[in-house]
């Protein structure tokens, strides 16, 4: 059953998209692993495509699509068995922030560059001593004859090394009220007084260009704040619930495929007596009930996205969605590497790689405890 209802549009974009996953970016992983880092040209490759900031207006460069494109995005870049290529950060969670809350002439600087692959983003949030907790930042913003003087370090940027573009989360020192104090910054990379950190050395997405950025006496122009002053914090959690929803659909979508490529394995090997794995009762009993959990949580996903799309208020559903598909992921590369058994221990084994890059859903976009505290606010406990 087609819970989405995808249009010939969509079904469209899919296909282009999956020809374009095989032809540019699927033959370079390996090398982007080993770099830290996908190649500049990829990003320029997906926006003349047509495959970036889908949801954008067609006057900004985009597709005018509904929230439906991008989630085709991120069940097609976790095709390809890598999570290194930030495009929906940058597409369904960075750009939006532009386009809901920058004036005129703010839109026209930066999305046009944003959906053409000429401008990569980031956000900047998260501080060295203080993560899920947005009130307990450091990083400050100090207005100085008629400029905005920015201090302080951010850590765990995703789009990092690469961003053209980060908006930056920074309180005002003289605001009491900790909500109150925070707003959001338009800061372009070359700005005097921006450095940004060596790529951080993690366990997983070795592709992906997380680093810290460091802001030491940084001027950055009034008319760079993005929305008014002291609404920073709201405007972040306005925006949670399609930084989840994006979030959950990476994980149900890491764990189809972990699935399905653990599927085949099990059919074409065989074992000592001859016998395909798939056909022992106990293989086929954990395929099964990873099956039945995918696709538990695949028509929960899917109803969440029509509900997004129609506009409907579903923070809790979707914290309850990340926390969910993202520990199904964990859950289904740990046993799929359990089934593979000795060559799940070898690099060359693409559950390897999942199993690596999965394991940090769970924490991005709000800790997993983070969204059953909200979860259980919601339900009065």
């Amino acid at each position: 059953m087609d819970i989405l209802h995808y249009t010939e549009a969509h079904h469209d974009f899919r296909k282009r998209l999956r020809a374009f996953m095989d032809r540019e970016v699927v033959p370079h992983i390996d090398q982007w692993e080993a770099d830290q880092g996908v190649s500049r040209e990829v990003w320029r490759k997906m926006g003349r495509a047509g495959f970036l900031c889908p949801t954008l207006p067609t006057a900004y460069g985009g597709l005018g699509g509904d929230f439906r494109f991008s989630v085709i995005g991120i069940e097609e870049i976790s095709r390809t068995n890598h999570g290194g290529l930030g495009a929906p950060l940058h597409s369904d969670i960075v750009v939006p922030y532009i386009m809901s809350y920058g004036n005129d002439v703010q839109k026209q600087t930066y999305l046009p560059g944003c959906a053409a692959g000429d401008i990569v983003t980031a956000v900047a949030m998260t501080e060295p001593g203080a993560g899920s907790d947005l009130s307990s930042m450091t990083t400050t913003a100090e207005e100085d004859r008629g400029q905005l003087v920015i201090n302080g370090v951010k850590t765990f940027i995703s789009n990092g090394i690469l961003c053209d573009l980060a908006i930056v989360a920074a309180k005002d020192p003289h605001e009491t009220n900790p909500h109150q104090a925070i707003s959001l910054y338009l800061i372009e990379d070359g700005t005097p007084g921006f450095q940004k950190g060596r790529p951080l050395d993690k366990m997983g997405l070795h592709s992906q260009d997380t680093a810290e950025l460091f802001f030491s006496n940084c001027r950055i122009p009034a008319e760079n704040r993005l929305g008014e002053k002291g609404m920073g914090f709201l405007m972040l959690m306005d925006k949670l619930q399609q930084e989840r929803l994006v979030t959950a659909v990476m994980g149900i979508s890491v764990a189809e495929v972990m699935l399905e490529w653990t599927m085949r394995h099990c059919k074409k090997t065989t074992t000592s007596a001859g016998r395909p794995l798939s056909r022992s009762q106990a293989v086929q009993f954990a395929l099964v009930e990873m099956a039945t959990e995918v696709n538990l949580g695949r028509t929960f996903v899917d109803k969440l996205v029509v509900e997004h799309v129609a506009g409907n208020n579903v923070i809790v559903e979707t914290s309850m969605a990340k926390y969910w598909c993202t520990e199904l992921g964990k859950r289904v590369a740990d046993r799929c590497l359990d089934l593979v058994g000795d060559y799940g221990g070898l690099e060359q084994c693409p559950l390897v790689r999942g199993f690596r890059d999965v394991r940090v859903m769970s924490i991005f976009a709000g800790t997993n405890e983070i969204m059953k505290g909200i979860a259980a606010k919601f339900m009065g406990l």
